[in-house]
């Protein structure tokens, strides 16, 4: 598996080598450059820049570069995103490569910011998205029946967790597991309802651009380290959870709540399991996916983006739930201290997330009016 991992990473680099002199080439030039910063924030701009590709991270920890890195800052760092256009409308600004074309946006905590920083970037006259892809790329809660702290995992399905109905769950009914059910149900015991998530309680994603990109990432060697391999050692009864860290699809439940706990874990699955209609697989736990596509779903109806492209991608920096002995509180207040995982998922998702931008920008005379799609994976 080493062996044809190292094979197909060294005929990736050989293409991006041959086509490093045409990114050269099709740079966009200073003068565009110049007049795109003259512009005001949200008013109408002459020029408008070219984005290939969004790289779209939700935080960052203090400054952008040279100090503990969140979730962009390896991004701006690695990827020559120097030049910094003022964003005012949205949480972050912005920064661009001209020669990449590659954009990098922090959307800030939770679906409302997300939400607004995606439409705010669509309807930003002084870029060009209607070829772009996004990656949205960032740390999450990993569930350890099925991974480990440090793994990556691609989604298929971004399940919402707030829009629902609630009771305390010291008054619910003696025959319900939890308070918490899906609307236009009669509580969560009600399987007769059909699933409507019109409301925007789920989205699918382009299933074939999501396998070509796991496909991709599926055998890269992440790097295990002495801190993460102590925190996952403790979940003795999680096979899944004790193995270094690896690529794996998995689906994405964003809320606004920051939950934790075995209970709420099985909660998750199964809010994951009703929404996808077994379809999907509850992975990681976040905050703001559902509120970033909303806003991707509403422009693509203008044309002036392409909700088929976008691709997520979350790395968990912790888990879910607390290991076997422990208590959900004092587990959720250790982690709230630092999370053993944050250094080993920003970088794995900075590794995972790379091979695709640089599989997509070296073949980019191809994926600019093709999408990249694989043939179903074996499951």
């Amino acid at each position: 598996m080493m062996a044809r991992t190292l094979t197909g990473m060294a005929a990736l680099a050989a293409a991006l080598l041959a086509s490093s002199a045409a990114a050269q080439d099709t740079a966009v030039p200073a003068a565009d450059i110049a007049a795109v910063l003259a512009c005001e924030p949200g008013e109408a701009c002459e020029t408008s820049l070219p984005v290939k590709i969004v790289i779209v991270s939700l935080f960052e920890i203090g400054e952008d570069e040279g100090d503990v890195a969140g979730e962009f800052q390896l991004w701006r760092e690695r990827r020559g995103l120097d030049v910094r256009i003022p964003f005012p409308q949205g949480f972050h600004d912005l920064y661009y490569n001209p020669e990449t074309q590659v954009l990098g946006m922090v959307t800030g905590i939770g679906t409302a910011r997300s939400s607004a920083s995606g439409m705010a970037l669509g309807l930003d006259q002084r870029f060009d998205l209607a070829q772009a892809y996004w990656l949205v790329a960032g740390i999450a809660g990993i569930d350890p029946e099925d991974a480990s702290i440090g793994s990556v995992a691609w989604a298929r399905y971004l399940v919402d967790g707030d829009l629902a109905h609630e009771i305390d769950p010291r008054e619910i009914p003696d025959d319900w597991k939890y308070g918490y059910f899906a609307r236009h149900t009669r509580g969560p015991n009600d399987r007769e309802t059909p699933v409507d998530a019109s409301g925007g309680e789920m989205f699918e994603l382009n299933r074939g651009l999501e396998e070509w990109g796991y496909a991709l990432t599926k055998d890269v060697a992440l790097p295990d380290g002495d801190a993460i391999a102590e925190e996952r050692s403790q979940f003795v009864n999680h096979p899944n959870a004790r193995k270094p860290p690896f690529v794996l699809e998995g689906d994405q439940l964003a809320a606004m709540t920051f939950w934790h706990g075995s209970m709420m874990n099985d909660w998750a699955n199964e809010w994951v399991d009703y929404w996808t209609e077994g379809k999907g697989e509850f992975m990681t736990s976040a905050m703001e996916e559902t509120g970033f596509i909303t806003s991707l779903t509403n422009l693509d109806r203008t044309g002036l983006v392409d909700a088929d492209r976008v691709m997520v991608i979350r790395a968990g920096s912790n888990f879910t739930m607390p290991p076997e002995g422990v208590d959900a509180a004092s587990y959720l207040l250790a982690e709230n201290e630092g999370y053993a995982g944050l250094e080993a998922a920003v970088e794995n998702l900075y590794t995972v997330g790379s091979m695709v931008v640089d599989a997509l920008l070296a073949d980019w005379d191809r994926y600019a009016d093709t999408i990249p799609s694989a043939a179903p994976l074996p499951q």
